[in-house]
Order: structure tokens, then sequence, then C-alpha cells
């Protein structure tokens, strides 16, 4: 008896795990999450329904976020855009004290006003919490959920994994090309694609 009920709590613990950081898959739910940002609110995924929402990771300090920042402004450029047309545009720093690219708010907030960012806001993850609920691997790494809640696109900013940015004009840029097809009522023509830039800085 004791040797079932030992099985059946294993068992158990190893499918509470595997919901828990189970990777998100395309076409299915987007998990839900509540988070703290860096002007000091909160947010919950639930709240945003009928909204596209971009969750964008991002390390101000790796040099492929820098391509796409400092160095280009195609980044900034894509916020400016979409979030003008209604979309919730959500910047995820999930480095931990210590780390490459941690920052605590007015820092956060400090970095997006040097680099001409536009977010609609910014969560601060330095446990990973978030990075591991979605399987985020590296910065910049883009999910995007749609009106419905459903995730329709993770991936990389596009297809050229450099950090040169006169390689971004000949690459296919898969954030405005999947936030374009949702706008159009159209399925993303690649929804999952392979992410490049730095790895996630976790505590350990």
């Amino acid at each position: 008896m004791l040797r079932k009920l030992t099985t059946l709590v294993a068992l158990t613990c190893a499918l509470v795990s595997s919901q828990v950081f189970a990777e998100p898959t395309v076409d299915q739910a987007a998990p839900t999450f509540t988070a703290k940002t860096a002007d000091g609110k909160t947010i919950d995924l639930a709240s945003l329904k009928g909204k596209t929402v971009v969750l964008e990771w991002t390390n101000h300090e790796c040099p492929f976020v820098k391509k796409h920042y400092d160095k280009s402004g195609n980044i900034p450029g894509l916020q400016k855009e979409f979030t003008a047309k209604g979309i919730t545009w959500l910047q995820v720093v999930s480095s931990a004290p210590g780390k490459q690219g941690y920052v605590d708010g007015a820092a956060a907030i400090k970095a997006n006003k040097d680099r001409n960012a536009v977010p609609t806001n910014t969560i601060l993850d330095p446990e990973g919490t978030l990075a591991k609920l979605y399987g985020a691997q590296t910065s910049p790494h883009f999910f995007i959920i749609n009106d419905k809640g459903v995730l329709v696109y993770k991936g990389g900013v596009d297809n050229v994994a450099s950090n040169k940015p006169e390689d971004i004009a000949g690459a296919t840029n898969y954030v405005r090309e999947a936030l374009t097809a949702i706008a159009s009522g159209k399925k993303v023509p690649n929804p999952s694609t392979k992410p490049y830039g730095c790895s996630i800085k976790f505590a350990s």
C-alpha cells in the first residue's frame, strides 16, 4: 500500500512539473501569468484578452539586442509602428541580479529612453519564472499571442542570425510578418522559427 502511495505521489509531482514548465505550443492557449512591471504596476495576461500581445525578451547589453536597438532602431521602429495600431508590446527582462542585462525598474525605463524604445511596458523577471514558463532561450526572443489568448508565433526577430546591423535590410522580419498577418485575419506564415541572440542570464 505504501509503495503504491509513493508511486502515485511521484507521478502526481511529475505531472505538475511538466504542466508548469512545458514549453508553450503554437495554436494552443498561451500560458497565463501575472508579473511586475518597471513602473511598479502589476500586469495580468488574462486582462489583456481581446488584444494582440507581443512578448519580447531583451537584454540591453547583448550585442544581438544592440544590433536591433542602438545600431539600427529596428525593434524600436516595430514597437512604435505596432503599438500605434493597438498592439500591446511587453518587453521581458529575465537577467538575474549581477548578470549581464539585469536592471531594476528605474534602469529599465532609462535604458529604453536612451535607445528610443517605446514598448507598452517592461516586465521585470529576475527569477526567470516567466522565461521558464514560456521556454524563452535568448535575447531577443519573441512570442505573439492573438486576441483570443492563443499563441500564434514564437521565435526570432528575423532569419539572419548575426550581430551586424547591415544584415537587417536583407532579412525576413518574422515579427512584422506575423503581426501583419494577424491584422489581416490570416494565418501566420512562419509560426515557429529559431531564435538567436544571447542566452537568458538565469541566476543558476
